[in-house]
């Protein structure tokens, strides 16, 4: 499990990116914050598009910047919303995450409440390279 002082700093990583979303269309804000095993932090935000299929999700947008910055190794990723409850990843970010990390800790927080979930139990059974073959 992750220390709560990672999860503080994940907390308010994920709730500063929530403010710089760009989110015109839906007005739903998320900050999401991703903790490598090397212990550095990536950010994220939802980034959307008129054409909605380009909209990248903040948990995506963190990964893609992991990944930029040569991380493989992923142990913690929070997640901010304004929702009225801690939301989960969308399917397309599961199956993103689930590529390098599928054993990866999740919090969802919110103004007043925060849900802790695990990827392995929100997708259980991931596409991943093992099906190529």
């Amino acid at each position: 499990m992750t220390a709560r002082s990672t999860w503080e700093e994940l907390e308010q990583a994920a709730r500063r990116a929530r403010s710089q979303a760009y989110a015109p269309y839906s007005r739903f804000t998320v900050g999401a914050a991703l903790k490598a095993k090397s212990g550095a932090v990536f950010v994220g935000c939802n980034v959307e598009n008129a054409s909605y299929g380009a909209t990248i999700c903040a948990e995506r947008a963190a990964l893609a910047a992991a990944i930029a910055a040569g991380e493989r190794e992923l142990v913690a990723l929070a997640i901010v919303s304004g929702a009225s409850d801690p939301i989960p990843p969308c399917g397309i970010c599961r199956q993103s995450l689930a590529e390098l990390a599928p054993e990866l800790s999740i919090r969802s927080f919110t103004d007043d409440a925060q849900t802790d979930f695990e990827l392995q139990g929100l997708l259980p059974s991931a596409f991943g390279a093992k099906s190529l073959t």
